[in-house]
């Protein structure tokens, strides 16, 4: 088919492809995670917060409430620095785990306070981009490939 649009030529250029969703999606993740890294303590309490309702633990159980701080700053850290390591084609293996991981949790919580397809749409196909990008590496473009 792709010959009758005479557009086979295309696929030299996978890893110029490979290198725009990681540019691309590596800023929109390094937007996201900005702020809640600044948020700081409170940011991250907030977030470890709709951890543990997103792991079906509702609020923290008073026994784990000091875990919602560091459960929090690891939402955070993933997101930021995820999408730095994203961009930079550098252990792009644990960066796309840990957003994959990220955007689980994320789409977990959407769906455990009710929201719609709509609420957790954008989670899911996030964590779905990553798990390929898990398997399918940077590409040529990449600091991975630069220092092998």
């Amino acid at each position: 088919m792709l010959k009758a649009l005479k557009l086979d030529f295309v696929g030299k250029y996978q890893d110029f492809g490979l290198l725009a969703i990681r540019i691309g999606l590596g800023a929109a993740f390094i937007v996201h995670g900005w702020p809640k890294m600044m948020g700081g303590t409170a940011a991250w309490a907030k977030l470890g917060e709709r951890f543990a309702q997103a792991v079906g633990l509702g609020t923290w159980p008073d026994a784990l409430s000091f875990m919602s701080v560091p459960m929090g700053f690891m939402g955070a850290f993933g997101e930021l620095v995820g999408g730095l390591l994203l961009m930079l084609g550098l252990f792009m293996r644990p960066a796309t785990f840990l957003l994959f991981s990220t955007m689980v949790v994320a789409m977990l919580f959407h769906i455990s306070i009710g929201d719609g397809f709509g609420g957790y749409s954008h989670a899911m196909e996030a964590a779905i981009v990553f798990f390929g990008l898990f398997f399918a590496g940077p590409g040529k473009y990449s600091l991975d490939q630069r220092i092998g």
